[in-house]
């Protein structure tokens, strides 16, 4: 098949894909809110410095208040409770001599040759440890903070300044992954200036620096980190290990299929000191294991193979939290991304499984068959597991098996053994998660929180679906939190402050974790809404607090079943019966939108003069959209009622009554003349018709043949007032927030 031929069967392909993944339309968020709606109503706040970019590295500290920020030759210190307010800034750029070997090097002065702030670690009760780019001179510094809230402190201790290699990248492009633990920096970055060779390597503290084994493609192929956490194995801080999370190219991958990119987790013990003939001050327990993601098919997997970020969420043991990591697919086929979750005991299960190797004529990487030495390759040495007290005393034959094999065999897969979230076909890509374990009525909940690419943060809950461990996605909002659409590229959350710190190239947002009030004003919405963080409390969706005992909070995140929690309420007001004028041959546009963009509109006609109802279907007169309903071609028979209704979760919420009156074109002309024959009158209140004749357009002959209903016109405004002061003005006034405003309805008196 020729390349055209290929290239045509792309967008097929995708398509077949994105339906076998879950339709090709990406899942619609509950509500959805703009930048303008978030700033208006929601708190959304922000943060920047003049002319500064990148504001990559974010530290939540909350003994402090305060959150600390990385960005391009400056570090800030910002309040927790609002980042606008309160703000301390420390200029940390780069010396001129770095800057223009920099530039010699043939880097670009004005965007490259800087400080890019990259790390920041909280090493002890009064300073942080930070570290930039340099220039690309890495470089990294001890920044005083002080230890008493009421007084910020921020102060670069100039003597403290020393080489950042193996600490920070050089390259402002490349992402630091890095965790400190007690005084000793455990970090995946490059540790050259040409950005080849990269390394995971242990600095600071009293012990000798370690490293993995350089230019060997089986411990590490272009590798780009992500992620590393220090987990506890056992009671014994012996046994602890430290976790990194990365994509690279596969070693194992069949020639045919050239550079694959697979994800992975890499382990290291903590108290590894290096062997004593063998790896000296290299890594002698390094172990890795891919990281799958993928939806099961008939045709084969589907995988998420690009690994974006990764969070962890602690459980009551502190051995075994969950690992919430989204993925993004290099595939050019179709644009998708995923989160998938993982226990850390599966991620143990495969470091104790059997180890990959390559073997026979055709190089084929297996599962290895023959005697593994004792300690097993990957063992920490510790009472718990064995007598060994160093890695120096590991015998030779046990330092040779970790060097040839640090690859497993099994994969990671994750809970359920697909995605618990995933969106095929959507304008963006995920790049960064945090997520919160919330307490509701009927359990405990996953919040997540996704940053993409385009600016935005999706609030997905996890819920329950079928037996355990199984569970699914919902996405609740789509929030807007960067008016420029930049990509995320950090997030922090504080569930004691209830707020999320999202961070970009442009600036630093802040929001709150919910938005009750944005659900609605009546408890079926609010119930139907299922976020975990609100309850209807018998007036209003508030804040749910589980401490507080009140018999009437209603929720339902499980099921969002409203009908028989709010079966009782009489929140909601009786539906108010709105007039809408049409000239019969024209057209009509009934306004109804729902609330929820997941729920499902209905309409019904009561004609006048009858009293049964019968539900309007698509038809050739009649169209249904996102906002309404449009009516062609206008008939005295289509005067009547319209009633239109949300469905949602199987329970339908009536949201408007419209009455309809089709007046005859001799009516209109009628009406027309009378006007223009009309003396002026003194100012006073209008007649309505005379505010009608404004929606009349002249036609053909001078015929009054078409309507205007989308919307109150500048005409209008006096007609309409709740209308205007609930509507939009395009030029001058930002969009009004969708979550705060009932469904809009068509022109009306």
């Amino acid at each position: 098949m020729g390349r055209a031929g290929a290239a045509a069967m792309i967008p097929g392909l995708a398509l077949l894909w994105a339906v076998g993944l879950g339709g090709a339309v990406p899942s619609p968020p509950r509500l959805r809110l703009s930048f303008q709606e978030l700033q208006a109503w929601h708190g959304l706040q922000t943060f920047s410095l003049e002319r500064t970019c990148c504001y990559e590295a974010l530290l939540v500290d909350e003994e402090r208040g305060r959150l600390f920020v990385g960005a391009e030759n400056h570090v800030a210190s910002l309040s927790l409770d609002n980042i606008s307010k309160r703000a301390k800034k420390l200029a940390w750029p780069a010396p001129v001599e770095w800057r223009e070997e920099c530039n010699w090097a043939g880097k670009d002065i004005g965007t490259e040759c800087m400080n890019f702030v990259k790390l920041l670690h909280a090493y002890n009760r009064t300073h942080l440890l930070a570290c930039g780019t340099g220039a690309f001179h890495p470089t990294c510094a001890f920044v005083e903070v002080g230890h008493r809230a009421e007084e910020p402190v921020l102060r670069l201790d100039p003597g403290s300044i020393e080489d950042g290699k193996g600490k920070s990248p050089y390259d402002p492009r490349h992402r630091a992954a890095s965790v400190l633990v007690g005084e000793e920096l455990y970090s995946g970055v490059a540790a050259d200036l040409m950005g080849r060779d990269f390394t995971i390597f242990r600095s600071l503290g009293q012990r000798p620096s370690l490293r993995t084994e350089p230019h060997d493609s089986r411990w590490l192929n272009e590798p780009k980190f992500v992620k590393v956490f220090w987990i506890p194995e056992s009671e014994n801080p012996d046994d602890d290990k430290i976790y990194f999370f990365f994509r690279e190219t596969a070693v194992e991958a069949a020639p045919a299929l050239g550079r694959l990119s697979v994800s992975r987790v890499g382990q290291i013990c903590r108290n590894d000191v290096g062997g004593q003939r063998s790896l000296v001050n290299k890594w002698t327990t390094f172990l890795k294991a891919r990281l799958v993601c993928s939806v099961p098919g008939v045709e084969g997997d589907t995988h998420f193979d690009q690994l974006q970020d990764v969070f962890l969420l602690s459980s009551r043991d502190h051995r075994t939290p969950l690992l919430y990591a989204v993925f993004s697919t290099s595939s050019s086929i179709f644009q998708g991304s995923a989160v998938c979750v993982y226990s850390m005991n599966d991620v143990r299960r495969a470091f104790l499984g059997p180890f990959a190797h390559k073997e026979g004529p055709m190089h084929q990487w297996v599962s290895y068959q023959g005697r593994v030495p004792y300690p097993r390759p990957g063992m920490c040495p510790s009472k718990t597991f064995g007598t060994f007290s160093s890695t120096k005393d590991f015998p030779d034959d046990v330092i040779q098996f970790a060097r040839n094999h640090p690859l497993m065999y099994n994969s990671v897969l994750p809970l359920g053994g697909r995605p618990l979230f995933l969106q095929v076909g959507a304008n963006y890509t995920f790049t960064h998660i945090a997520t919160d374990r919330v307490a509701a009525a009927d359990g405990h909940y996953d919040v997540l929180f996704i940053g993409t690419d385009a600016g935005t943060v999706l609030k997905v809950i996890s819920v329950p679906k079928g037996s355990r461990p199984s569970a699914e996605g919902l996405l609740l909002e789509e929030l807007h939190v960067f008016e420029d659409s930049a990509a995320v590229t950090s997030m922090q959350i504080s569930s004691k402050r209830h707020q999320l710190y999202i961070a970009s190239r442009s600036a630093v947002a802040q929001i709150a974790l919910h938005r009750c009030a944005a659900h609605g004003r009546v408890c079926a919405e609010c119930c139907l809404a299922r976020d975990p963080y609100c309850a209807w409390d018998g007036v209003a969706c508030t804040r749910f607090q589980p401490s507080v005992k009140r018999r009437f909070r209603r929720q339902d995140v499980r099921n969002g079943d409203p009908s028989t929690l709010c079966s009782g309420d009489s929140s909601r007001p009786a539906l108010l019966e709105h007039k809408v004028f049409g000239v019969e041959g024209s057209s009509a546009f009934l306004e109804c939108e729902p609330r929820s963009l997941q729920a499902r509109v209905e309409w019904t006609f009561q004609r006048a003069g009858l009293t049964t109802h019968t539900q309007v279907l698509a038809q050739e007169r009649t169209e249904r959209t996102a906002r309404g309903l449009l009516l062609r071609r206008l008939r005295r028979r289509d005067s009547g009622v319209y009633l239109c209704a949300a469905v949602e979760q199987g329970f339908t919420q009536p949201l408007r009554r419209l009455s309809l009156h089709v007046l005859s074109a001799t009516q209109a002309e009628r009406l027309a003349g009378a006007e223009e024959a009309a003396p002026a009158a003194p100012p006073g209140p209008k007649l309505w018709y005379r505010d009608f004749l404004q929606l009349v357009e002249p036609g053909g002959g001078g015929s009054a043949n078409s309507l205007r209903m989308c919307r109150p016109q500048p005409a209008l405004q006096s007609l309409a007032p709740e209308s205007r002061r609930k509507g939009r003005n395009r030029r001058t006034h930002a969009p009004e927030p969708r979550a705060e405003r009932g469904p809009r309805s068509a022109t009306h008196w």
